[in-house]
């Protein structure tokens, strides 16, 4: 008996950019979180998050990347309006 392959879903993975993280899919990019240099403004307001249509700011990177990751997998499961 000759084995089948299954084809192996991809997870997003985490990926260190300049100023920031990036979240991946193989070559697409999801979103991102980035560091607020002028964060002396607002000092509650350090990480800047997009991904998924939306965007946030957060004072730490965990929570920054939890909400990307949110974001993504809400987005991914909303039926398109116009399709």
């Amino acid at each position: 008996m000759k084995r089948t392959s299954k084809k192996k879903k991809h997870k997003p993975v985490w990926e260190r950019a300049y100023k920031g993280h990036v979240l991946w899919l193989g070559k697409h990019k999801l979103g991102k979180v980035t560091v607020l240099i002028a964060h002396n403004v607002d000092p509650k307001r350090k990480y800047q998050w997009e991904g998924g249509g939306r965007a946030g700011f957060t004072d730490d990177l965990d929570k920054a990347k939890a909400a990307v990751e949110f974001a993504v997998t809400a987005a991914d499961k909303q039926l398109d309006l116009f399709k």
